[in-house]
């Protein structure tokens, strides 16, 4: 007896909305009650109310697992097998793929993972595992993404901007000066490290252009809180050692405003890397942006790991952190919450405050409150008027 093929693998999985096909007809009362009854008689009875073949935004594809899409579970339909590698730098139609055994390709992606409707993603960004066919010794088309772990996100024009995925640790690089430095801004991204689960690292580059001794309070503050802080030089090359010997094995991902000197570092962490790099404006001490788009960079020697280049951010707007969170996020002003009076207090106007006794009593930095306030006033709060 012959042996039954086996059946390929098929998931039921959700599409965009925009990829939806025909539309039910929607005149039906108008035609009854301009007595068209010839047109009546001919209209398809019992029309059924939840989506059928081209009217559903549900498809059952072959081949893919909107759960565990990396999973070996579909059958070869071409004599070239699937490649394991993960995503350098995606730039619109184009993603540049390493694969695992060193080679380079562009990619593009399956039509069918552009339609894919997958929560809290984009179709692939820098950090993603894929699994792709080769079609020359160049190109290849990306045939699954693995699930994530270690989303650096942000919120843009009111949807997720996903800067890289599958990170590790979290470089928050800032400068002494030129630009000065920004302490909301790095609280911004030490919330967003503390909701992703991500290890925090404060770079503060251009230590050589201030006195250090003007760095101390805000240094104080952080370590206090159980942060790392590094002073750096890229210049001077300040602790650059050091922060080789923190980059290795890790996938580490470097973030910040626009001018600090993220490539700076890199290029000095790796010589010979040639990153471009841009002075800051003098007009209004801000960067210029030379980095346009996340890319994952391999740093050389065994075991040496790899970063993420990111584009300068001036504006960080937290993603999935409503105004509620933001306090047990922090860990200066989340053993005070349970003092509070009422349960659901924002530690701003609310009578007997935890948070807000605390700040008096100087058990909370004045500066770590100012920014709470800020963020939550500013941004959190503006989003819901």
């Amino acid at each position: 007896m012959a042996k039954k093929k086996s059946k390929r693998s098929q998931s039921r999985v959700s599409f965009r909305k925009r990829y939806q096909g025909r539309v039910r007809e929607s005149d039906l009362t108008r035609q009854f009650v301009s007595g068209d009854s010839e047109t009546l008689a001919d209209a398809v009875k019992n029309e059924r109310v939840s989506g059928k073949g081209n009217l559903t935004r549900k498809r059952t594809v072959a081949g893919v697992d909107a759960q565990t899409p990396m999973s070996s579970d579909v059958t070869e339909s071409n004599d070239s097998p699937l490649i394991s590698g993960r995503v350098i730098r995606a730039h619109g139609l184009s993603n540049n793929v390493l694969a695992d055994d060193g080679r380079r390709f562009d990619c593009s992606i399956r039509q069918v993972l552009k339609s894919l409707s997958i929560e809290g993603r984009g179709t692939v960004v820098a950090g993603d595992r894929v699994r792709f066919r080769a079609e020359t010794a160049t190109t290849g088309m990306i045939e699954f993404v693995a699930p994530r772990h270690g989303i650096i996100s942000r919120q843009s024009r009111g949807q997720q901007h996903i800067i890289a995925a599958n990170v590790d640790h979290l470089l928050i690089v800032t400068s002494a000066a030129e630009p000065t430095l920004k302490p909301s801004l790095v609280d911004r991204f030490l919330l967003s490290a503390e909701q992703c689960g991500l290890n925090p690292v404060i770079v503060i580059n251009k230590c050589d252009l201030v006195d250090t001794a003007t760095l101390q309070p805000i240094l104080g503050v952080y370590a206090s809180l159980g942060y790392r802080v590094l002073l750096t030089s890229a210049d001077k090359g300040t602790n650059i050692e050091y922060l080789r010997e923190l980059l290795k094995g890790k996938q580490t991902a470097l973030s910040g405003q626009s001018g600090v000197g993220k490539s700076s570092l890199l290029n000095a962490v790796q010589p010979g890397l040639g990153l471009a790099v841009a002075t800051v404006s003098r007009d209004n001490q801000k960067g210029r942006h030379t980095t346009t788009t996340s890319t994952l960079i391999p740093l050389c020697g065994t075991g040496a790991g790899a970063v993420f280049d990111t584009p300068g951010i001036r504006q960080f707007q937290l993603w999935d952190i409503t105004a509620e969170e933001v306090a047990g996020l922090m860990p200066d002003l989340r053993p005070h919450v349970g003092a509070c009076r009422y349960a659901n207090c924002l530690h701003l106007s609310e009578d007997d405050c935890g948070v807000k006794n605390a700040v008096a009593d100087g058990r909370i930095d004045a500066r770590r409150y100012d920014s709470y306030c800020h963020l939550l006033e500013d941004d959190l709060l503006l989003e819901r008027a």
